[in-house]
């Protein structure tokens, strides 16, 4: 990497933001942790950076001034990801609509609560093929997610993957399910954008919607096998799907430029 990555978000390292940290540590990844609660200087946008990551982090807590060096910092070639969560996008305290941070990312933020969550969950598919998306079983065995955040993709981006819902229905007469299966019924409902990419200077951007932790990340954190392991320094150890490393691991190194 041409500079380390600032990772701000995801309440602390004692919770959500073990996990994304724990496979950075795993992928021997260099970053810079900043919790939820904490704010981001100036000093911490003057060392080379080669992706800022924003994961429930509030816009509150990165001033204005900040906002703007972190633009000439993406237009520069850092790259920029922002994921879902109530305090992302606008969310429940996110607040990311209207400010400078916004203008670089590929998705319009809404000026009201984008919240959604899906009591019968959702499945993640490929809208067109990506490098951040490549040789993952997307249509033999697609993850599902319980909640994300509803953005509308600027004109110029790409929506590299779509969260389906669909209506299960037993049509049964008895009060306990067939067992062979044949009174279930499974019809597409609506399909909603789940991953964005753009570009903004010389930097890559990406937006992905739903959450790298519980809950919104539902059954997504335990995609594929074998199992992957890892635990950051002065944090809780972690547990999950080898393709759900493989993703992240993918879509931080095509939005970082790693190796470009």
């Amino acid at each position: 990497m041409s500079g380390s990555i600032l990772y701000c978000g995801d309440t602390d390292l004692n919770g959500a933001a073990s996990y994304l940290a724990g496979m950075l540590t795993t992928w021997n990844f260099n970053f810079q942790y900043i919790p939820s609660n904490q704010r981001i200087s100036i000093a911490d946008l003057e060392k080379p950076r080669s992706l800022l990551i924003l994961s429930d982090y509030p816009a509150a807590n990165f001033a204005p001034e900040c906002q703007e060096a972190a633009l000439k910092l993406i237009q520069q070639g850092c790259g920029l990801l922002m994921i879902g969560g109530w305090e992302s996008y606008h969310g429940f305290g996110g607040d990311w609509n209207g400010t400078p941070l916004a203008a670089a990312l590929p998705v319009e933020i809404a000026a009201q609560d984008d919240r959604m969550n899906f009591d019968q969950s959702a499945w993640l598919v490929p809208a067109t093929e990506h490098p951040a998306i490549s040789g993952l079983p997307w249509l033999t065995r697609p993850p599902a997610i319980g909640g994300m955040n509803h953005v509308t993709p600027k004109p110029d981006s790409k929506v590299v993957l779509e969260a389906h819902t669909f209506k299960a229905t037993y049509a049964g007469t008895s009060n306990s399910a067939d067992s062979s299966n044949s009174g279930w019924s499974f019809t597409p409902d609506q399909k909603y954008p789940a991953l964005v990419t753009g570009q903004y200077g010389k930097g890559r951007t990406a937006s992905f919607l739903s959450d790298v932790a519980p809950h919104w990340v539902g059954g997504f954190v335990d995609w594929g096998l074998p199992r992957v392991t890892g635990q950051a320094a002065q944090s809780q150890g972690i547990e999950v799907g080898h393709d759900y490393a493989s993703f992240w691991k993918q879509l931080l190194t095509w939005t970082g430029q790693v190796g470009t």
